[in-house]
């Protein structure tokens, strides 16, 4: 594995440390991979798998955690996410990471593959900067709350509280705590079951593959169906035997698929 770097950036009146690897091609014109992680993500739990989308697609990856997971800054104790925590990491986060390290996305637009929590801020990403998003990749993202997802995450939190799931998640996070319960915390609260996306998504743009398994554990394929009534030119890929991790549970479907879509994308001028 690459060898993690770090940059400050000011976000919301505090220096804030990222995390982050650069990944697959060292040639600059490349197109670039933005990944983003799930909600108890890192750069570490991405395992090798952006280098091999990278190395499959002919591109270059950037990877980072955000603040609170991973090697960047930890969420302080008295730190509470709010409903909007998506939209923040979206609107602000991620654009102050990519002015950081020099990365001028209306010359060089970049692709964007999202996991989970990390799809819905890439889905928000393309909203909002159009026209500096060249395509969207969004692997069981989530454009509103379920049932099925609210439980899933209950369950989460008992595992977290009654077995060793904390030292298992400390190998990966400088504080465990805080990448737990910054994710854990939020989506419990009772007013972010009308958290919704519909409306915010609208205006994408660029090309946008959506992934899901058929037996994703935190979402059903409304998720991603959602998407494609909402933004029209969405590409579906539902994966059989497959969880909440299409990445990893199907990595050479989701590679070769990804692959293919960006090949075809970019002979096809953005809208």
């Amino acid at each position: 594995m690459p060898s993690s770097h770090f940059v400050n950036i000011d976000w919301r009146g505090k220096t804030i440390r990222i995390e982050y690897q650069w990944v697959g091609s060292a040639d600059t014109t490349k197109p670039l991979i933005v990944f983003l992680h799930e909600g108890l993500g890192s750069v570490a739990m991405w395992k090798a798998f952006p280098q091999q989308l990278c190395a499959a697609a002919n591109c270059r990856g950037l990877v980072y955690s955000r603040p609170g997971y991973g090697k960047s800054s930890p969420r302080s104790t008295d730190e509470h996410w709010q409903v909007d925590f998506m939209h923040r990491q979206a609107f602000e986060v991620l654009p102050a990471l990519l002015s950081a390290l020099n990365i001028d996305t209306e010359k060089h637009q970049p692709w964007l593959f999202g996991h989970s929590d990390g799809g819905s801020i890439a889905l928000l990403f393309a909203a909002r900067y159009a026209h500096h998003t060249s395509g969207c990749i969004v692997v069981a993202p989530h454009i509103f709350v379920e049932d099925v997802t609210v439980r899933s995450i209950e369950k989460a939190k008992l595992t977290y509280q009654t077995t060793d799931l904390r030292q298992k998640l400390s190998r990966f996070h400088d504080d465990a705590d805080s990448a737990f319960y910054g994710w854990n915390d939020i989506w419990l609260k009772p007013e972010f079951r009308f958290w919704n996306l519909n409306e915010a998504i609208k205006t994408i743009t660029c090309p946008l593959l959506a992934i899901q398994g058929l037996d994703d554990e935190y979402g059903s394929l409304e998720q991603i169906h959602g998407i494609k009534r909402v933004i029209p030119q969405t590409q579906l890929l539902e994966l059989a035997n497959c969880g909440h991790s299409p990445h990893k549970d199907q990595s050479a479907q989701v590679i070769d698929a990804v692959a293919a879509f960006m090949a075809l994308s970019q002979q096809i001028p953005n809208q």
